[in-house]
Order: structure tokens, then C-alpha cells, then sequence
């Protein structure tokens, strides 16, 4: 069966810019400077554009020229195309930021596709889930903004490859600030995790778009996905099935908040969970976290909304709506369990960010 074409999200607020004039750049303050051989300091915003306007002509280059052990604010931003390219931002680069600076996030698209199963070109094995990543942030203070971040592997066409996850955005950071941005792919989308399980990442993510079908919103990152839009896509066979979260959140940490935001899609009624607990590694002493509130549900959600995982049971771990709206909304039940309002003062974004207020800065 020939594949899915995908279809990137219409996003009604295409016209948004980040600051006055309609400029989509990042007014930045140097706070450390880097450049040539020479000495001289180079500019702490970076251009990349494939037709060789900018400084760079691919994403990873100008990251590449971020020196290591860097911790001011540096801006790549990104002129208006399609990069195929995998892009990492290693721990030893702090507080880097990936900008489209098109009109609208749609522009800038960073995509590849890697999976789980794809073999590496060096012969080494396969790349495994978070390795298939098309952008990876592992250095504190990752931001993204105004761009699309994409994994289009073929499912369809890949359906003897054992490992079919394909993850577009992987985090394994603190303080990491998604704004106005696209992440889509099929499985296994948007992978945001910490650096280790002992610590603490946390994630703000608003105004964006995360589209997928099985467990796309997954790791144990302390994430807040805040006024976004959570766009179902039907499977590979043009089936509707799937799950949204797979937090596998540490116990004693916040795992997911889906805050004030929307669940729709072009997918069959009651046939996607809100999200089921990823024990990784079979690790019991796991505590998965996850809460949807305030947000209008479509009815491709199933009136018993959260499932067990890989003989874990989710009644074990945290899962909880309050006050959703929508079709496919529903009344408290020992299948749908509901924070009371006493409950709900402690699962507000203030508790997730812990004192961090995220600013693009």
C-alpha cells in the first residue's frame, strides 16, 4: 500500500512575529565573544542558507562553529527552505538557539529519516530510537522557534526494518524553550528526556504543533506543552490507532503537562489513547506522569482514555485529567481519573518549571 503523503499543519497564526517591525530574528546581547583566528569577535547570531546567502549553508555547520564549553545565547538563525540534515547540539553547547527567520514557521523545515532500524553508513549497527533523532539538544538552554523540525521516514515502505520509531525532535536538556515551532513524524515524534534518569530536564513548550500517531510525546523530561495543537495522524495502512503520551517520568519528578491546548486530527472516532506508562528498560521503580487539562478533546479519543504498557498497569503510576472540554471529554470514572480542584492548584506550568521562567533570551 503506497504510503500516507503527509500534510503539514495549517497554523492559523502563520503571520505571528517574535518582535515588533516583522522581523523574526532574536535581538541578542553578546555576553561572550567568539570568532576568527584572527581574535576578532564574530556576531552572536549565526545565518545559515542553502543558496550560500548566510555564513553557513547547513544547520549543523554553524552549530559546529559554536566553540565548546560555550554558555552565551547564540541565535542560528535559519533563512527560509528545506534542510536535509541531522543536527546535534552537544552538551558542551549551552543556550543555542534554532530561529527560522521566515514569516512563518512553515518556511524552515530541518527533516531526515533515520529510524530505529536504519543502519548506520560506518556499519556500526543501527541508530536505535533516540539515535534516529533528525534535530538532537543536549546542551542546557536549547531553544527553537519559528521552523518545522520533521522525521518523514516511510513506514510503508520499511515494514520488514525491525525498529519503525522515528523520532524528529529529541531533548535530553534543562531549560529547554519551544515556541512557535512544528514537530512532526509518525512514531515515536517528539522525545524529550534528560541527560541521565538522577537529572532534572525541563521543557516549555507553546504555541506549536506536535503531530504522530504512536507514543509521539514520550521520555522523562518535566515538560509543559502549553496552548499547542496535538494533531493525530492515521498509521502507515491508513488505520486509526494510537497512543499520544509515554511519559517514563523518575518518581518524585513531574512528567508531562498538556496545558490549555487542542487534540484533533483526521482519525476514526474513540481509536487514540491519551497515553499509556513507558517503564523503559522495564524499570519498575519508574513513576510515569502524565496530566491533560483544560484542553478540548476530540472525539478520536477513547472514553477509557489511558492503557497499560509492556505489563506495566497505569493505574500504578500518575495519570489524570481536569476540566477537559470537547467530544471526547468525559465524567470522572475508576477509567478516568480527575484531579479535584485542591489537586489541581499543584499541577499548575509554575510547578513543572520550578522557579525557571522561560524567556527568549
Amino acid at each position: 500500500m503506497a504510503a500516507n503523503r503527509r500534510r503539514t499543519p495549517v497554523d492559523p497564526r502563520h503571520r505571528r512575529t517574535l518582535v515588533a517591525g516583522g522581523t523574526a530574528l532574536l535581538a541578542v546581547v553578546s555576553v561572550q565573544a567568539y570568532g576568527s583566528a584572527s581574535g576578532a569577535a564574530a556576531a552572536t547570531t549565526l545565518t545559515v542558507a542553502k543558496d550560500g546567502s548566510g555564513q553557513y549553508s547547513t544547520v549543523q555547520a554553524a552549530v559546529n562553529a559554536i566553540p565548546a564549553g560555550n554558555t552565551a545565547r547564540v541565535v542560528v538563525s535559519v533563512k527560509p527552505g528545506t534542510y536535509r540534515e541531522t543536527v546535534k547540539i552537544p552538551s558542551t553547547k549551552q543556550n543555542v538557539t534554532l530561529q527560522g527567520s521566515g514569516p512563518s514557521r512553515n518556511d524552515t523545515v530541518i527533516v531526515y529519516n533515520n529510524a530505529s532500524g536504519t543502519q548506520k553508513p560506518d556499519g556500526s549497527g543501527t541508530y536505535g530510537t533516540s539515535g534516529s533523532a533528525t534535530v538532537a539538544a543536549e546542551g542546557n538552554g536549547f531553544q527553537a522557534r519559528n521552523l518545522t523540525l520533521s522525521n518523514d521516514f516511510d513506514e510503508a515502505a520499511n515494514q520488514n526494518m525491525s525498529g519503525l520509531q522515528a523520532v524528529a525532535l529529541r531533548t535530553a536538556a534543562d531549560k529547554v524553550f519551544l515556541d512557535s515551532v512544528i514537530v512532526t513524524g509518525d512514531q515515536d515524534t517528539l522525545l524529550l528526556d534528560t541527560a541521565s534518569k538522577a537529572t532534572l530536564g525541563r521543557v516549555y513548550m507553546v504555541n506549536s504543533y506536535v503531530v504522530g500517531n504512536v507514543d509521539f510525546i514520550f521520555g522523562r523530561a518535566s515538560a509543559v506543552i502549553d496552548k499547542s495543537v496535538i494533531t493525530l495522524k492515521k498509521r502507515w495502512n491508513g488505520s486509526s490507532a494510537g497512543y499520544i503520551a509515554a511519559p517514563s517520568t523518575a518518581a518524585g519528578r513531574k512528567g508531562f503537562l498538556i496545558n490549555s491546548s487542542t487534540v484533533n486530527g483526521d482519525v476514526s472516532g474513540a481509536s487514540f489513547y491519551l497515553g499509556r506508562p513507558w517503564h523503559a528498560g522495564g524499570d519498575a521503580s519508574l513513576d510515569p506522569m502524565a496530566t491533560f487539562r483544560n484542553t478540548n478533546l476530540s472525539a478520536a479519543i477513547r472514553s477509557a482514555p489511558w492503557t497499560d504498557m509492556s505489563g506495566f498497569s497505569w493505574k500504578d503510576d500518575r495519570f489524570a485529567e481536569y476540566k477537559n472540554t470537547g467530544p471526547g471529554a468525559g465524567a470522572a470514572s475508576s477509567d478516568r481519573p480527575q484531579l479535584s480542584d485542591a489537586q489541581a492548584t499543584a499541577q499548575e506550568t509554575a510547578d513543572w518549571l520550578d522557579g525557571w521562567t522561560p524567556s527568549a533570551s
